[in-house]
């Protein structure tokens, strides 16, 4: 039985997240914004989660190489509006989704968990997991 206090995410919000990520990513690579440091920096758009009614949506974006995130956050902010009318014009919904640009933490999340891992003291208490019972 599902858990009540969590809301499952629909098919509709994943897909309709998806497309817009897909969107995003291909509007950034080809360089459609003009906007100098967007220009200079690759940006990979992670995921973007919708909300229920698909009026907002969080996108989650990551420079390559983690470079200069403060200042690429910053330009995605600022050519905000710009994004959502591309967007809009692409996606066949009723209302146009508002934005949210937010750095990705999850590839620093796992490094640090990597690096947890790998230090001496807890891979002596972990054992050989890898070896059969």
């Amino acid at each position: 039985m599902p858990d009540a206090s969590k809301p499952e995410k629909s098919v509709r919000t994943l897909r309709v997240g998806e497309q817009m990520r897909h969107i995003l990513s291909e509007i950034l690579a080809r360089g459609d914004v003009h906007d100098e440091t967007l220009a200079k920096h690759m940006v990979s758009v992670t995921e973007v989660r919708m909300s229920p009614d698909l009026r907002h949506a969080t996108v989650f974006v990551k420079p390559l190489l983690g470079k200069d995130e403060d200042a690429v956050l910053k330009a995605l902010r600022t050519n905000t509006a710009y994004l959502q009318r591309e967007v809009a014009a692409r996606v066949q919904m009723k209302y146009a989704a508002k934005l949210k640009f937010l750095a990705d933490e999850s590839f620093d999340e796992g490094s640090h968990i990597d690096q947890l891992l790998r230090k001496p003291e807890v891979a002596r208490d972990l054992g050989d997991v890898s070896a059969p019972d």
